[in-house]
């Protein structure tokens, strides 16, 4: 893939950052949402434990066998990926950062450029990272699958019926079948979260300032209108309710955090920055190369425990 340079007119000095479009930040990994394992080489077993009988039964003299125990599987697979990112000096040295460079013919790009490159490099492969933990699809290259893609795989999985499109009209609704599916092992543990996508996020908050029916009727929460909310925490019959960056639209998923797992190989990995070589010295070229690593994958425990809406 070539690069390209636009706007290069050189006019002196520049006084200025650059800047990037917003980026997601792997906020999942950052906000403690799902249960981090690293150190995994290649493959981590998750361990299923179920029983059937009673635990309980009335005393006797014997031994009577009263409850089974079965025990099954789930593998977390780590995938590895990669941004390679190959950029040639030569293109910048007429560019308006061209006097941060210095003027030697082996200059390297200028300092803040390389910042900017570095930094942009591992906010994009965070915001890819996002993606994959939730909606990613192995066969997809630079992705794993993800947590919705394994969930709608397996029928272990409570899936809420009457799919639709959620809006402020009827996003309490959608949160409600969600609890409402909810099993009742699981309701009321204290690290249960409903992951939800950012367009289920803004209908929530929409209707609880009034707007989920005729905006003349009721200002919502503390008759404040959508004015109530400062980007504080949300929470619904009690849970908390999380913005999942990575989901697609009219998807959310309720389970515990100690359920869902991300793994990596080293930590490090997926929290260093973006590594910067000078071919120069290698190849005698005039290309800079940006290379970012790292192993992982996702996967859950239990799926009778998780509650999936994917419309």
């Amino acid at each position: 893939m070539a690069n390209t340079v636009t706007g290069s007119t050189y006019a002196g000095e520049f006084n200025g950052d650059f800047v990037a479009a917003a980026l997601l930040s792997a906020p999942t990994i950052a906000n403690g949402l799902v249960t981090v394992l690293p150190n995994i080489h290649y493959k981590r077993v998750m361990k299923k434990i179920s029983t059937t009988g009673n635990v309980l039964v009335n005393a006797t003299c014997d031994f009577d066998h009263n409850m089974d125990v079965d025990v099954a599987e789930r593998v977390l697979t780590l995938k590895e990926v990669q941004s390679n990112v190959q950029l040639c000096k030569k293109d910048y040295h007429q560019d308006w950062i061209a006097a941060q460079a210095g003027y030697s013919a082996y200059e390297d790009l200028p300092a803040d450029f390389k910042s900017f490159m570095l930094a942009h490099v591992a906010g994009m492969t965070a915001a890819a990272i996002e993606t994959s933990i939730w909606e990613g699809s192995a066969g997809t290259s630079g992705q794993f699958d993800g947590l919705v893609t394994l969930a709608l795989a397996d029928s272990d999985v409570v899936d809420v019926a009457s799919h639709a499109a959620v809006t402020s009209a009827n996003v309490i609704d959608k949160l409600g079948s969600i609890v409402d599916a909810i099993p009742s092992t699981v309701y009321g543990s204290e690290d249960l979260t409903i992951y939800v996508s950012r367009n289920i996020a803004k209908a929530y908050i929409r209707a609880l300032g009034g707007f989920s029916v005729a905006a003349t009727s009721n200002a919502g929460t503390n008759n404040q209108g959508t004015q109530w909310y400062s980007n504080g925490a949300l929470t619904f019959d009690g849970i908390p309710v999380v913005v999942a960056s990575g989901l697609a639209d009219d998807t959310a998923m309720a389970a515990q955090t100690s359920n869902l797992f991300f793994g990596c190989g080293l930590l490090s990995d997926v929290t260093a920055e973006a590594k910067y070589i000078d071919m120069a010295d290698i190849d005698g070229s005039q290309n800079v190369r940006i290379i970012y690593r790292l192993s992982a994958g996702v996967q859950y425990a239990i799926g009778s425990d998780i509650v999936l809406y994917h419309a």
